[in-house]
């Protein structure tokens, strides 16, 4: 899966892209947080993201729920509430 972060998520990753595994959010979430600490310090907590970060897929849809199921191939986009705005 690729990944793609704005505002302040891209701020703590240090890039603008990166591929992460699982197929779930929450899998994603704890991939990126093993190899990003500083992300996962400001932007995820446990399984979920922080308050103002916000996930969405693809650029059709917001999703919040952990256990929401990801395909090979999908974008998600990680960013702060307020990016583009």
């Amino acid at each position: 899966m690729i990944v793609e972060f704005f505002g302040i998520p891209r701020m703590r990753a240090q890039l603008k892209t990166t591929q992460a595994r699982g197929a779930c959010l929450s899998e994603v979430l704890a991939d990126l947080a093993r190899r990003f600490p500083q992300l996962a310090d400001a932007c995820i907590a446990g399984d979920q993201l922080r308050p103002g970060i916000i996930a969405n897929l693809g650029g059709d849809r917001f999703i919040t729920d952990p256990t929401t199921r990801l395909a090979a191939g999908q974008r998600l986009l990680i960013m702060s509430a307020d990016a583009g705005g």
